[in-house]
Parts: C-alpha cells; sequence; structure tokens
C-alpha cells in the first residue's frame, strides 16, 4: 500500500477518459489530490492518468457493472489505503423518441446514469464510514429539472439521480459522508460528436461552457469546511438555451 503524498486526498473519477471526468481529473490532480481514473475506455483513462502529477492510477471500468466497479474500488483502496472523493461524471445518451428506444438502450441510459452512481457509491461508502468521512459527486444535468422531447430515459436516469443524491446524503450524515448533487447546463465537450449523424444540429459553441469550470466548481464544493455541505448546485452558461 502507498500513501497518498503529504496527506493528499483520493479522488475516484468516473468517465475520466474524456469531457467532464477528464477535467475533474485534471483539476483535483493540479490542487494536489491523487486520482484514479475510471473509465470504459482503458486507452482514454490511461491517456488521462498518464498525464496526471502527483499520483494517479487508471482503470478499465463499467460503471454499471457491480464486479467491474467493485474490482476499481479496491484497487484503489489497495494502492492508497483510503478514497475521500467519488465523482460519478460516467454519462450516456441515445436522441431517440419514446417508439424508437429499443429496451436495450433504455437499460443502458439507465445503467450509466444512475445504476453507476449507485454501484460506485455503495462501493465507497464503508471506506469512507470506516476513515470517518467523505465525499460523494453525482453529476446530473438540466435533464433533471426541465424537460425536452427524445430524452425520456436520460430524463428519467437524471432526476432519479438528484431523488438518489437526497436520499444518499441523508444516509452519510452520521458518518460525516457529504453528498452533492451538479446539475451542469451544456458544456464544449464530445457529448454532442453523434448529434450530425441522428440528424441533430450542433449546438451553438457560444451557448456552451467549458468543461474546466465545472470541474472547478466541483472542486470548490469539495473544499467546504466539515459543517457545510453544497447540497445541489445547477451552474449553466449565462446563455444556457435550456433553462430555465
Amino acid at each position: 500500500m502507498t500513501q497518498a503524498s503529504d496527506g493528499a486526498k483520493v479522488a475516484v473519477v468516473t468517465g475520466a477518459g474524456s469531457g467532464l471526468g477528464e477535467a475533474v481529473a485534471n483539476v483535483f490532480a493540479a490542487a494536489g489530490h491523487a486520482v484514479a481514473c475510471l473509465d470504459l475506455n482503458a486507452a482514454g483513462a490511461e491517456r488521462v492518468a498518464g498525464g496526471l502529477q502527483p499520483e494517479a492510477l487508471a482503470f478499465r471500468c463499467d460503471v454499471g457493472d457491480d464486479a467491474s466497479v467493485a474490482a476499481a474500488v479496491e484497487a484503489t483502496l489497495a494502492h492508497w489505503g483510503r478514497i475521500d472523493i467519488a465523482v460519478n461524471c460516467a454519462g450516456y445518451d441515445v436522441v431517440k423518441s419514446v417508439t424508437d428506444l429499443s429496451i436495450d438502450e433504455w437499460d443502458r441510459i439507465l445503467s450509466v446514469n444512475l445504476r453507476g452512481p449507485f454501484l460506485v457509491s455503495r462501493a465507497v461508502f464503508p471506506a469512507m464510514r470506516r476513515q470517518g468521512g467523505g465525499h460523494i459527486v453525482n453529476i446530473a444535468s438540466t435533464a433533471a429539472v426541465r424537460a425536452w422531447g427524445n430524452a425520456s430515459a436520460y430524463h428519467a436516469s437524471k432526476w432519479g439521480l438528484v431523488g438518489f443524491g437526497r436520499g444518499l446524503g441523508v444516509e452519510g450524515r452520521p458518518d460525516n459522508i457529504k453528498v452533492t448533487t451538479v446539475i451542469p447546463g451544456g458544456m464544449k465537450t464530445h457529448w454532442f460528436d453523434r448529434f450530425p449523424e441522428q440528424g441533430i444540429p450542433l449546438p451553438d459553441e457560444s451557448n456552451l461552457q467549458e468543461p474546466a469550470t465545472v470541474a472547478n466548481a466541483i472542486l470548490f464544493a469539495t473544499r467546504l469546511p466539515r459543517e457545510s455541505v453544497l447540497q445541489e448546485m445547477i451552474l449553466t452558461p449565462v446563455s444556457e438555451t435550456s433553462w430555465p
């Protein structure tokens, strides 16, 4: 077992191979945290972890699979002995009408966006309890506070994630395990790459925000004093078209 240097906190970040997860990994590492980068794309996780200082690990992880999540969390604990922060960034969507959405697509969206945060939280909770506290951050979306067409499964997963976070926060209080739900608006990530092939216009980048901005807000939430928790946070571009 290797202790994180100089008492640095240990953060587990899912979806760390790209997008917001990559930005969170970079921001947390820059703040001196040791970071475990989890992603279904092993090459992406390894690429990001390879560029982080002071310390980073990379794991291929399917957040919807219990054994995969457990293995990554156990390996992180075996290496550093603790997990102080878990940020559930992994996300998935298929833009289709409910009549065109297959059952497998529905299940995959719910598996990544809702089951995943549950499995990660379930895996890190005992370690956080033993060490006297921790912080779980779940990344929802403005899809959790309003609705638009062709996103029924995505809405279900993100509305559910808000409810999950509220319940989890109550459970964590006796053990000083904080839970924050972040509700970001549109970001300049690969999220929209599939839009053209689905016949959907790309959003105007002037209505999107940098993922690093959201990542820094997440870092801020984890740095509040012990007696306070930022339970939910909506962070959008000033010109966000999906809010309010």
